[in-house]
Protein backbone atom coordinates (compact mmCIF):
# COMPACT_ATOMS: atom_id res chain seq x y z
CA UNK A 1 0.00 0.00 0.00
CA UNK A 2 1.88 3.41 -0.77
CA UNK A 3 0.47 7.15 0.68
CA UNK A 4 1.77 9.97 -0.48
CA UNK A 5 2.26 13.63 0.85
CA UNK A 6 4.29 16.41 0.47
CA UNK A 7 6.19 16.02 3.59
CA UNK A 8 6.84 13.49 5.73
CA UNK A 9 7.41 14.25 9.76
CA UNK A 10 8.91 11.08 11.55
CA UNK A 11 8.25 11.40 15.21
CA UNK A 12 5.53 13.32 17.41
CA UNK A 13 7.11 14.82 19.76
CA UNK A 14 6.60 18.54 20.54
CA UNK A 15 9.32 19.25 18.07
CA UNK A 16 7.51 17.38 14.64
CA UNK A 17 3.88 18.19 15.73
CA UNK A 18 4.69 21.53 16.04
CA UNK A 19 6.40 21.34 12.39
CA UNK A 20 3.74 19.64 11.22
CA UNK A 21 0.80 22.06 12.49
CA UNK A 22 3.07 25.07 11.17
CA UNK A 23 3.48 23.19 7.42
CA UNK A 24 -0.46 23.03 7.81
CA UNK A 25 -0.87 26.68 8.96
CA UNK A 26 0.74 27.50 5.71
CA UNK A 27 -1.36 24.89 3.44
CA UNK A 28 1.47 22.96 2.86
CA UNK A 29 0.16 19.18 3.12
CA UNK A 30 1.86 17.17 5.91
CA UNK A 31 1.78 13.37 7.59
CA UNK A 32 3.16 12.78 11.23
CA UNK A 33 3.89 9.21 11.90
CA UNK A 34 4.98 7.97 15.54
CA UNK A 35 5.44 4.56 16.67
CA UNK A 36 3.75 5.08 19.83
CA UNK A 37 -0.03 4.99 20.21
CA UNK A 38 0.23 8.72 21.34
CA UNK A 39 1.47 11.96 20.45
CA UNK A 40 4.16 13.87 22.24
CA UNK A 41 6.83 11.90 22.84
CA UNK A 42 8.62 12.84 26.31
CA UNK A 43 5.99 15.23 26.83
CA UNK A 44 3.93 12.47 28.72
CA UNK A 45 1.12 14.10 31.10
CA UNK A 46 -0.95 11.06 32.94
CA UNK A 47 -4.06 11.46 34.21
CA UNK A 48 -4.95 10.42 37.90
CA UNK A 49 -7.81 8.21 38.95
CA UNK A 50 -10.04 8.94 41.41
CA UNK A 51 -10.11 10.79 44.11
CA UNK A 52 -8.67 13.52 40.94
CA UNK A 53 -8.68 14.05 37.43
CA UNK A 54 -5.65 15.96 37.75
CA UNK A 55 -2.66 14.96 34.94
CA UNK A 56 0.53 15.11 36.09
CA UNK A 57 4.01 15.53 33.96
CA UNK A 58 5.99 12.14 33.52
CA UNK A 59 8.13 14.00 31.33
CA UNK A 60 9.38 17.79 30.95
CA UNK A 61 7.71 19.71 33.55
CA UNK A 62 8.81 23.57 33.08
CA UNK A 63 10.01 26.04 30.80
CA UNK A 64 11.33 29.35 31.99
CA UNK A 65 10.85 33.02 31.57
CA UNK A 66 12.46 33.76 28.14
CA UNK A 67 12.50 31.32 26.54
CA UNK A 68 10.41 33.02 23.65
CA UNK A 69 9.22 30.59 21.60
CA UNK A 70 7.72 28.93 24.36
CA UNK A 71 6.02 31.93 25.74
CA UNK A 72 4.67 32.80 22.39
CA UNK A 73 3.38 29.16 21.77
CA UNK A 74 1.05 28.98 24.52
CA UNK A 75 -0.67 32.78 23.81
CA UNK A 76 -0.67 31.43 19.90
CA UNK A 77 -2.58 28.32 21.18
CA UNK A 78 -4.65 30.47 23.53
CA UNK A 79 -2.61 28.81 26.90
CA UNK A 80 -1.31 31.97 28.37
CA UNK A 81 -4.07 32.12 31.39
CA UNK A 82 -3.07 28.08 32.03
CA UNK A 83 0.39 29.06 32.89
CA UNK A 84 1.41 29.64 36.82
CA UNK A 85 4.47 29.60 38.42
CA UNK A 86 5.87 26.13 39.99
CA UNK A 87 4.96 26.30 43.92
CA UNK A 88 8.58 27.06 45.80
CA UNK A 89 7.38 28.93 49.38
CA UNK A 90 8.92 27.54 52.25
CA UNK A 91 11.90 25.87 52.95
CA UNK A 92 13.86 23.26 51.13
CA UNK A 93 15.65 19.91 52.44
CA UNK A 94 18.84 18.25 52.18
CA UNK A 95 19.24 14.65 53.15
CA UNK A 96 23.00 13.43 53.57
CA UNK A 97 24.21 9.85 52.99
CA UNK A 98 23.91 8.92 56.80
CA UNK A 99 20.17 9.84 56.76
CA UNK A 100 20.50 13.78 58.43
CA UNK A 101 17.86 15.73 57.39
CA UNK A 102 19.35 19.58 57.00
CA UNK A 103 16.09 22.16 56.30
CA UNK A 104 16.53 25.73 54.95
CA UNK A 105 19.10 24.72 52.05
CA UNK A 106 19.11 27.18 49.51
CA UNK A 107 19.78 26.71 45.39
CA UNK A 108 17.85 24.07 45.05
CA UNK A 109 14.45 25.24 44.49
CA UNK A 110 12.61 25.59 40.44
CA UNK A 111 11.24 28.97 41.64
CA UNK A 112 10.38 31.21 39.05
CA UNK A 113 9.76 28.59 36.58
CA UNK A 114 6.31 28.09 34.44
CA UNK A 115 4.30 24.69 34.62
CA UNK A 116 0.72 24.67 32.36
CA UNK A 117 -2.54 23.54 34.34
CA UNK A 118 -2.72 19.64 32.88
CA UNK A 119 0.50 19.17 32.18
CA UNK A 120 2.70 19.81 29.23
CA UNK A 121 0.53 17.21 27.63
CA UNK A 122 -2.02 20.55 26.93
CA UNK A 123 0.55 21.70 24.70
CA UNK A 124 0.36 18.64 22.99
CA UNK A 125 -3.34 18.23 22.76
CA UNK A 126 -4.33 21.56 21.54
CA UNK A 127 -1.77 21.63 18.37
CA UNK A 128 -3.02 17.87 17.33
CA UNK A 129 -7.03 19.02 17.67
CA UNK A 130 -5.51 21.19 14.71
CA UNK A 131 -4.73 18.23 12.40
CA UNK A 132 -6.87 16.25 10.64
CA UNK A 133 -7.08 12.53 11.69
CA UNK A 134 -5.88 11.34 8.40
CA UNK A 135 -2.86 13.65 8.62
CA UNK A 136 -2.05 11.15 11.73
CA UNK A 137 -0.20 7.47 11.36
CA UNK A 138 0.14 6.34 15.18
CA UNK A 139 1.45 2.94 16.43
CA UNK A 140 3.49 3.20 12.96
CA UNK A 141 7.57 3.52 12.70
CA UNK A 142 9.67 4.41 9.84
CA UNK A 143 11.97 1.79 8.98
CA UNK A 144 14.07 2.79 5.67
CA UNK A 145 14.21 6.15 3.47
CA UNK A 146 15.17 5.99 0.38
CA UNK A 147 16.00 8.70 -2.65
CA UNK A 148 14.01 8.36 -5.70
CA UNK A 149 13.95 10.89 -8.94
CA UNK A 150 11.04 12.81 -7.47
CA UNK A 151 11.23 12.37 -3.87
CA UNK A 152 11.96 9.86 -1.09
CA UNK A 153 10.35 6.80 -0.24
CA UNK A 154 9.55 5.98 2.88
CA UNK A 155 8.52 2.29 3.86
CA UNK A 156 6.87 1.92 7.34
CA UNK A 157 5.49 -0.64 9.92
CA UNK A 158 3.48 -1.37 12.28
CA UNK A 159 5.32 -0.42 15.59
CA UNK A 160 4.89 -4.24 16.78
CA UNK A 161 5.63 -5.86 13.33
CA UNK A 162 9.16 -6.66 12.73
CA UNK A 163 12.47 -5.74 13.87
CA UNK A 164 14.44 -2.22 13.91
CA UNK A 165 16.32 -1.06 11.73
CA UNK A 166 14.96 -1.48 8.27
CA UNK A 167 17.28 -4.32 7.74
CA UNK A 168 17.94 -4.18 3.73
CA UNK A 169 18.97 -8.32 3.49
CA UNK A 170 15.50 -9.39 4.84
CA UNK A 171 12.22 -10.03 2.45
CA UNK A 172 9.59 -7.27 2.31
CA UNK A 173 7.70 -7.66 5.07
CA UNK A 174 3.89 -8.01 4.15
CA UNK A 175 2.50 -5.40 7.04
CA UNK A 176 5.32 -2.81 5.00
CA UNK A 177 3.88 0.35 3.79
CA UNK A 178 5.39 3.24 1.52
CA UNK A 179 5.06 6.48 1.98
CA UNK A 180 6.12 9.09 -0.70
CA UNK A 181 7.41 12.40 0.08
CA UNK A 182 8.71 15.41 -1.50
CA UNK A 183 10.76 15.06 1.48
CA UNK A 184 10.95 13.83 5.04
CA UNK A 185 11.75 15.57 8.80
CA UNK A 186 13.45 13.09 11.60
CA UNK A 187 11.95 14.55 14.43
CA UNK A 188 13.39 11.90 16.23
CA UNK A 189 16.30 12.25 18.56
CA UNK A 190 19.39 11.72 16.21
CA UNK A 191 20.61 9.03 18.42
CA UNK A 192 17.64 7.17 17.92
CA UNK A 193 17.23 7.75 14.21
CA UNK A 194 20.39 6.41 13.66
CA UNK A 195 19.93 3.04 15.40
CA UNK A 196 16.22 2.54 14.21
CA UNK A 197 15.77 4.31 10.26
CA UNK A 198 18.11 2.48 7.62
CA UNK A 199 18.72 5.02 5.36
CA UNK A 200 19.46 4.30 1.77
CA UNK A 201 22.30 4.73 0.69
CA UNK A 202 23.36 4.65 3.44
CA UNK A 203 25.63 7.17 5.75
CA UNK A 204 29.42 6.82 5.89
CA UNK A 205 30.17 5.38 9.06
CA UNK A 206 31.70 8.51 10.50
CA UNK A 207 28.70 10.52 10.37
CA UNK A 208 26.63 7.90 11.44
CA UNK A 209 29.34 7.66 14.75
CA UNK A 210 28.26 11.32 14.67
CA UNK A 211 24.80 11.17 15.38
CA UNK A 212 25.23 8.73 17.98
CA UNK A 213 27.41 10.46 19.71
CA UNK A 214 24.87 13.40 20.28
CA UNK A 215 23.26 12.71 23.93
CA UNK A 216 19.68 12.94 23.96
CA UNK A 217 18.47 14.79 27.14
CA UNK A 218 16.83 13.01 29.84
CA UNK A 219 16.50 10.27 28.16
CA UNK A 220 18.71 7.83 31.07
CA UNK A 221 16.42 9.24 33.67
CA UNK A 222 13.62 7.56 35.50
CA UNK A 223 11.17 9.83 37.67
CA UNK A 224 8.80 8.66 40.57
CA UNK A 225 5.42 11.38 41.45
CA UNK A 226 3.58 9.98 44.40
CA UNK A 227 -0.14 11.38 44.72
CA UNK A 228 -1.83 12.70 48.36
CA UNK A 229 -5.18 14.25 49.26
CA UNK A 230 -3.26 17.31 49.51
CA UNK A 231 0.70 18.74 49.72
CA UNK A 232 0.37 18.56 53.91
CA UNK A 233 4.02 19.67 53.28
CA UNK A 234 2.96 23.21 52.87
CA UNK A 235 1.63 23.61 56.44
CA UNK A 236 4.94 22.36 58.05
CA UNK A 237 6.58 25.39 56.38
CA UNK A 238 8.11 23.07 53.63
CA UNK A 239 8.60 23.73 49.92
CA UNK A 240 8.44 20.37 48.70
CA UNK A 241 11.88 20.89 47.07
CA UNK A 242 14.26 18.50 48.52
CA UNK A 243 18.30 16.80 47.18
CA UNK A 244 19.74 13.86 48.69
CA UNK A 245 22.49 11.92 48.88
CA UNK A 246 20.96 9.07 50.10
CA UNK A 247 18.12 8.20 47.90
CA UNK A 248 16.73 6.42 46.04
CA UNK A 249 15.36 9.88 44.64
CA UNK A 250 18.34 12.42 43.96
CA UNK A 251 16.10 15.11 43.16
CA UNK A 252 12.58 16.12 44.64
CA UNK A 253 10.03 19.11 43.72
CA UNK A 254 6.29 19.74 44.46
CA UNK A 255 4.81 18.44 41.44
CA UNK A 256 1.03 19.73 43.05
CA UNK A 257 -1.70 20.89 39.99
CA UNK A 258 -2.17 24.75 40.11
CA UNK A 259 -4.56 25.28 43.56
CA UNK A 260 -6.47 28.24 43.04
CA UNK A 261 -6.30 30.38 39.39
CA UNK A 262 -6.23 33.37 41.34
CA UNK A 263 -3.29 32.33 43.91
CA UNK A 264 -1.23 29.74 41.36
CA UNK A 265 1.07 29.11 44.78
CA UNK A 266 -1.60 28.81 47.53
CA UNK A 267 -2.47 25.60 49.68
CA UNK A 268 -4.45 22.93 47.75
CA UNK A 269 -7.43 21.91 49.99
CA UNK A 270 -9.88 18.88 49.00
CA UNK A 271 -9.56 16.41 46.81
CA UNK A 272 -10.48 18.22 43.71
CA UNK A 273 -6.82 20.28 44.58
CA UNK A 274 -4.56 16.77 45.14
CA UNK A 275 -0.64 16.87 46.54
CA UNK A 276 1.67 15.34 44.67
CA UNK A 277 5.68 14.87 44.96
CA UNK A 278 7.94 14.26 42.29
CA UNK A 279 12.00 13.04 42.34
CA UNK A 280 14.37 11.89 40.23
CA UNK A 281 15.53 8.34 40.31
CA UNK A 282 19.20 9.18 41.47
CA UNK A 283 20.03 5.03 41.01
CA UNK A 284 22.28 4.25 37.69
CA UNK A 285 20.06 3.08 35.13
CA UNK A 286 21.86 -0.37 35.03
CA UNK A 287 20.94 -0.51 38.57
CA UNK A 288 17.03 -0.02 37.93
CA UNK A 289 16.51 -2.59 35.78
CA UNK A 290 13.36 -4.43 36.95
CA UNK A 291 13.05 -3.02 39.92
CA UNK A 292 10.52 -0.82 39.13
CA UNK A 293 8.39 -2.30 42.78
CA UNK A 294 11.10 -1.86 44.93
CA UNK A 295 12.14 1.48 43.72
CA UNK A 296 8.61 2.60 44.54
CA UNK A 297 8.92 0.98 47.74
CA UNK A 298 12.03 2.70 48.88
CA UNK A 299 11.01 6.04 47.05
CA UNK A 300 7.97 6.20 49.68
CA UNK A 301 10.12 5.47 52.80
CA UNK A 302 12.17 8.24 51.69
CA UNK A 303 9.64 10.79 51.32
CA UNK A 304 8.37 9.63 54.76
CA UNK A 305 12.12 10.42 56.02
CA UNK A 306 12.02 13.55 54.52
CA UNK A 307 8.52 14.88 55.04
CA UNK A 308 7.23 13.12 57.29
CA UNK A 309 4.14 10.38 58.36
CA UNK A 310 1.45 11.63 55.87
CA UNK A 311 3.71 10.50 52.91
CA UNK A 312 3.78 7.23 53.95
CA UNK A 313 0.16 6.88 51.96
CA UNK A 314 -0.08 8.37 48.85
CA UNK A 315 -3.17 7.09 46.91
CA UNK A 316 -0.90 6.53 43.55
CA UNK A 317 2.87 5.98 42.79
CA UNK A 318 3.66 6.45 39.33
CA UNK A 319 7.46 5.39 38.03
CA UNK A 320 8.52 6.25 34.34
CA UNK A 321 12.13 5.09 33.69
CA UNK A 322 12.36 6.56 30.22
CA UNK A 323 16.18 4.71 29.87
CA UNK A 324 14.37 1.64 29.22
CA UNK A 325 11.48 3.00 27.15
CA UNK A 326 13.15 1.99 23.53
CA UNK A 327 11.55 4.50 21.77
CA UNK A 328 13.27 7.20 23.47
CA UNK A 329 16.38 5.67 24.53
CA UNK A 330 19.43 3.38 23.55
CA UNK A 331 21.90 1.40 25.09
CA UNK A 332 24.03 4.92 25.31
CA UNK A 333 21.49 6.60 27.59
CA UNK A 334 22.36 4.19 30.46
CA UNK A 335 25.21 6.36 31.05
CA UNK A 336 23.40 10.14 31.28
CA UNK A 337 25.43 13.48 30.40
CA UNK A 338 25.11 15.96 33.84
CA UNK A 339 25.06 18.92 31.30
CA UNK A 340 23.03 20.23 28.54
CA UNK A 341 24.92 19.64 25.09
CA UNK A 342 27.27 22.85 24.28
CA UNK A 343 26.40 21.89 20.48
CA UNK A 344 25.07 19.07 18.91
CA UNK A 345 27.18 18.33 15.76
CA UNK A 346 26.50 20.33 13.13
CA UNK A 347 27.84 18.53 10.01
CA UNK A 348 26.28 15.52 10.89
CA UNK A 349 22.88 17.29 11.13
CA UNK A 350 23.43 19.11 7.48
CA UNK A 351 20.13 18.10 4.94
CA UNK A 352 20.94 15.52 3.23
CA UNK A 353 19.88 14.69 -0.51
CA UNK A 354 19.30 18.03 -1.90
CA UNK A 355 17.53 19.50 1.24
CA UNK A 356 15.40 16.61 1.19
CA UNK A 357 16.08 14.96 4.04
CA UNK A 358 16.05 17.59 7.24
CA UNK A 359 17.36 16.49 10.80
CA UNK A 360 15.15 18.08 13.73
CA UNK A 361 13.79 17.48 17.39
CA UNK A 362 15.24 19.59 20.57
CA UNK A 363 19.01 17.37 20.32
CA UNK A 364 19.37 19.34 16.99
CA UNK A 365 19.20 23.05 18.65
CA UNK A 366 21.60 25.36 17.60
CA UNK A 367 21.67 27.36 20.86
CA UNK A 368 23.45 24.95 22.35
CA UNK A 369 22.99 24.83 26.22
CA UNK A 370 20.25 27.42 25.91
CA UNK A 371 17.99 24.74 24.26
CA UNK A 372 19.53 22.05 23.61
CA UNK A 373 17.28 18.88 24.97
CA UNK A 374 14.89 21.81 26.18
CA UNK A 375 11.15 22.23 25.14
CA UNK A 376 12.48 25.88 23.54
CA UNK A 377 14.81 24.00 22.18
CA UNK A 378 12.38 21.53 20.18
CA UNK A 379 10.36 24.46 18.69
CA UNK A 380 13.53 26.17 17.80
CA UNK A 381 14.29 22.97 16.00
CA UNK A 382 10.76 22.55 14.47
CA UNK A 383 11.03 27.00 13.40
CA UNK A 384 14.68 26.19 11.57
CA UNK A 385 13.00 23.38 9.73
CA UNK A 386 9.74 24.81 8.28
CA UNK A 387 12.09 28.16 7.44
CA UNK A 388 14.27 25.65 5.60
CA UNK A 389 11.24 23.98 3.86
CA UNK A 390 9.42 27.50 3.38
CA UNK A 391 12.66 28.46 1.61
CA UNK A 392 12.80 25.59 -0.62
CA UNK A 393 9.35 26.11 -1.84
CA UNK A 394 9.69 29.62 -3.03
Amino acid sequence: MKTATDTLVIGGGLSGLHTAWSLRQRGIEVMLVDARNRLGGRVLSRTAGAPSAARFDLGPTWFWPGQQRMEALVRTLDLDSHVFEQPSAGDAIFEDQQGKIHRGIQGVSMAGSYRVDGGIGTIVDRLASTLPETSLRLGTRATRITPEVDGLRTTVLPAEAGATGGDDTKEEDEDEQVINSARVVIALPPRLAAETIRLSPALADDHRDALGAIPTWMAGHGKVIALYDEPFWRADGLSGDAVSYRGPLGEIHDASPRADKGNPIGTARGTDSPGALFGFLGVPAPARADRADALRKAAIEQLVRLFGPRAETPWEVWLKDWAFDPLTATSRDQTEPHAHAALPSMPALEPLWDGRLLWSGAETAHEGPRNNGYLEGALEASQRTVRHILNAAR
